[in-house]
């Protein structure tokens, strides 16, 4: 391939991917065909096998490709933030922008993660628990009453709070965050409203830490 191909056939990959997401999020995996996502992007059901070799590699694209970013890109805030604190906030705007901006995803992953094969699923959740264990190192240094053995415990539930809170958002939000949620909250009055949730959660988890914890 060429040069000048390249572009285009990434181009071509990357709607293929954002258009399955969508199907796949509105109708659920097994309710979508090739023929469908090949419709939406404009190319035959067939001619999406030069990208994919099918629907379950689709889904696997989606579903490991956004646990590794997260990853990746939770490491690279809390690395270049100046100390805990400032880390902790990085993460929890990153993924308050994956929460706003990835709806689809998010909805994908509560929903279509039984359908990986084993292979892929295993690699889902490997990445996952680097995810969180990130935010646990992040949570136990910006709160050190938090830093002993039980504090981890408590420092675990509170980063799965968070999550459970913020991935909640396509759950509840309208279809259009940038014209207004259904909540009335403009897209980033939601990520405000959510950033601040999130920090009063670690906040309270940190405040009710019993002695042992510390």
């Amino acid at each position: 391939m060429s040069n000048a191909q390249a572009p285009s056939a990434l181009s071509r990959r990357d709607q293929i991917r954002k258009e399955a997401a969508r199907l796949f999020a509105a109708r659920g995996f097994l309710g979508v065909g090739v023929d469908e996502i090949g419709k939406a992007v404009g190319i035959s059901g067939p001619g999406l096998y030069r990208h994919f070799s099918g629907k379950d590699a689709m889904l696997a694209d989606l579903l490991v490709g956004i646990s590794e970013r997260l990853l990746e890109e939770g490491r690279r805030r809390a690395g270049d933030a100046p100390d805990a604190a400032g880390a902790l906030d990085a993460l929890i705007g990153g993924h308050v922008d994956f929460a706003l901006d990835d709806r689809d995803l998010i909805t994908l992953h509560d929903r279509e993660l039984l359908h990986l094969k084993e292979e892929d699923r295993r690699r889902v959740r490997r990445l996952q628990r680097g995810y969180v264990e990130l935010w646990v190192e992040v949570v136990r240094e910006a709160f050190p009453v938090l830093a002993g053995a039980g504090g981890e415990r408590t420092a675990r539930a509170a980063v799965h709070a968070v999550f459970g809170l913020i991935n909640s958002t396509p759950h509840s939000a309208g279809p259009q965050p940038a014209q207004g949620e259904r909540s009335g909250l403009t897209r980033d009055g939601m990520a405000a409203l959510l950033h601040r949730l999130a920090l009063g959660a670690f906040a309270a988890a940190a405040a009710t830490a019993g002695p042992g914890e510390g």
